[in-house]
């Protein structure tokens, strides 16, 4: 479940096209008690790895994500935006050292994560969501 609008951010995070072989299911705009509106994106046989889950956290920080199998869910589990990100997001900031052709994993704190703003462990330089977004790696 997610926040309502961001559903097809979350398959282009995913790496999600459709031309995978599994079986994607996209609902947008479905009424929620608790959201007002949501989205629903269903991935038939995949789970996700932490650094998916936090990815999906920052454009999506009210997302739950439901384990089921064999139409029994096991597990529910709303993300959340880790304190430190590590080679999540690149730094946007192209003289960074981050950015250089040194094997550095960018690293980013969070300043505040609701409105979501990141500081470059290296640089300083501050990015928002909008940021984080186009610089997801």
């Amino acid at each position: 479940h997610i926040t309502a609008g961001y559903a097809l951010d979350v398959l282009r995070i995913l790496g999600l096209t459709g031309k995978e072989g599994l079986t994607i299911s996209v609902v947008m705009n479905v009424p929620s008690h608790k959201l007002g509106l949501k989205d629903i994106v269903k991935i038939e046989g995949k789970e996700l790895v932490e650094s998916e889950v936090h990815k999906i956290a920052l454009i999506a920080p009210n997302a739950t994500i439901n384990i089921i199998r064999d139409y029994e869910v096991l597990s529910k589990m709303k993300v959340k935006i880790p304190d430190i990100l590590v080679g999540l997001v690149k730094c946007g900031n192209p003289s960074c050292i981050s950015n250089s052709h040194e094997p550095i994993k960018p690293v980013f704190h969070v300043i505040s994560k609701d409105p979501l703003l990141i500081q470059c462990h290296y640089c300083r330089r501050i990015m928002d969501r909008n940021d984080a977004l186009l610089n997801l790696i």
